[in-house]
């Protein structure tokens, strides 16, 4: 764990809960559920089920970014927010076009939205200053190594799947 962390849960701080973002994250979390539940039920499985899962995925992949070691790590799980930040209020301009929620739910959740967006950007911008795990692990990206699969063009049916 690094000593920042330490220091946190060693004051009381529990760590990616009290970012401020994050909280704000679970009040976007918490309106999408209540947009999701008014829906009809002919949208259960389609735009309720969407947006609850974008909404869920921004708050998962803050904590997740915030739970890795090495740097370029934590960035590309807290830009996975970002862009389910973004399905999230798509979510909610396409209830506003086909009738099920109002301009103005549209537009508090575009600025809840944004706040978080900045709060994020902020975030991002203190990791790449102090690149923690870089002295550890390099200042690149962590990549498994890529696969390599043969396609044979001969195609010999086998007696069993026939």
């Amino acid at each position: 764990m690094a000593a920042q962390q330490q220091k946190e849960l060693a004051s009381g701080k529990r760590g990616f809960e009290d970012l401020r973002f994050y909280q704000e994250a679970l009040t976007l979390l918490k309106i999408s559920y209540e947009l999701a539940k008014s829906l009809p039920s002919s949208e259960r499985y389609n735009l309720a089920d969407q947006t609850r899962r974008a909404a869920l995925s921004v708050t998962n992949n803050i904590a997740e970014g915030y739970g890795r070691y090495h740097f370029a790590d934590r960035i590309k799980f807290l830009f996975i927010a970002r862009g389910s930040l973004d399905e999230t209020l798509s979510c909610f301009i396409a209830a506003h076009a086909v009738g099920y929620c109002s301009q103005e739910q549209v537009n508090e959740t575009r600025e809840l939205v944004h706040r978080i967006q900045r709060g994020l950007n902020g975030y991002v911008s203190y990791i790449r200053r102090q690149q923690q795990g870089a002295d550890l692990f390099g200042k690149t990206v962590l990549r498994e190594s890529p696969s390599t699969y043969f396609v044979s063009t001969e195609f010999t049916p086998q007696e069993d799947t026939l």
